[in-house]
């Protein structure tokens, strides 16, 4: 008996391990990715998008505490593809790990659902996950970047700033679209015409953030009906690749200094680029989630009258009330 306990236990330890390894593989992985779009600020390098914070907290909210140590591993290895190992390493690496962990713990605190179908939901994810959570690995990255002397002091607040920002956007743009790939069924039974209306829609928003932000007019602005489109009509299964789309481009034309981003100074280019990518963020996330509550209530109300239709007919037999309220069906919006 002592003998099956004990194998039991290694084997839910050698599951938890290998799942701790496979974050730790993801998130370094995210974390090459983020390099490729990566700018140098006042010497230091950050991402204006820094898809590890979001994969590291969706982690958290699927598995659990239970797997920080793979993204402990995980911050280790993306610091060690930047530079050596040096004392410095240390607070990043703490920062870092500890920015999703309490992200995770703010979030579980206010009740948060990963399904994203409230507004509460979207507003926990917006300023506990991502503006609050992300303060931490900001303030210590770029404090122990200060005192370790690598940066000026004057370059605190730039770095703080890019920071933050990066860590924010991962957030703000990776968990939602994790999270909706596992939650959200994939529609098999669209009609073709929504399917048809799906692929024009990312097709035009790839089209226009394109062309928007390599042109020099000043038309960032046109990608927003796109994504007030996709959260209305597909609510955040629609609205999140479009953010991600919307904010890679953008990112993409920023760092090669084309469009509107060109001929400024690297902390206006920054200014630029994260008012749009937060503000795209926010849009298809919010509205997703506002969209998706008013969807849920309106199909309780039709499930609650169907019941009490039914009720009433067993009351009061031949009165038609089950016939005149019929059962609830999905329906687009």
């Amino acid at each position: 008996m002592a003998d099956v306990a004990r194998n039991q236990l290694l084997r839910r330890l050698g599951a938890v391990v290998l799942l701790m390894l496979g974050v730790a593989v993801a998130y370094y992985a995210a974390g090459l990715i983020g390099l490729t779009l990566q700018v140098v600020v006042e010497g230091a390098i950050v991402t204006p998008l820094w898809p590890p914070t979001g994969i590291a907290l969706t982690c958290l909210l699927w598995f659990g505490l239970r797997i920080w140590p793979g993204i402990a591993l995980g911050t280790l290895l993306v610091i060690l593809a930047i530079s050596p190992f040096r004392a410095h390493s240390v607070g990043i690496l703490a920062g870092n790990s500890l920015a999703p962990v309490c992200a995770y713990l703010m979030l579980r605190r206010v009740g948060f659902r990963s399904e994203l179908d409230r507004l509460r939901d979207g507003l926990a994810l917006v300023f506990l996950g991502a503006l609050a959570g992300m303060l931490i690995s900001a303030t210590v990255g770029a404090g122990v970047l200060l005192v370790s002397g690598q940066i000026p002091a004057e370059g605190f607040w730039p770095i703080w700033s890019a920071w933050w920002a990066g860590d924010a956007m991962g957030v703000l743009v990776i968990t939602p679209l994790l999270l909706v790939c596992r939650t959200v069924r994939w529609p098999g039974d669209m009609s073709p015409g929504r399917w048809a209306e799906a692929v024009c829609l990312v097709v035009s928003v790839a089209v226009v953030a394109y062309a928007v932000t390599r042109t020099p007019l000043s038309l960032l602005f046109l990608v927003f009906p796109l994504l007030m489109w996709a959260a209305l009509r597909f609510q955040l299964f629609g609205a999140a690749p479009c953010v991600l789309i919307v904010s890679v481009l953008a990112i993409s034309a920023a760092t090669e200094g084309l469009g509107p981003f060109g001929g400024h100074g690297m902390l206006a280019v920054m200014s630029v680029l994260q008012a749009l990518n937060g503000s795209a963020a926010l849009t298809g996330l919010l509205l997703s989630a506002v969209v998706s509550e008013q969807i849920t209530v309106r199909r309780k109300i039709e499930l609650a009258c169907s019941e009490l239709a039914e009720v009433v007919d067993r009351l009061v037999p031949g009165s038609g009330a089950a016939r005149r309220w019929p059962p609830p069906q999905d329906t687009d919006v």
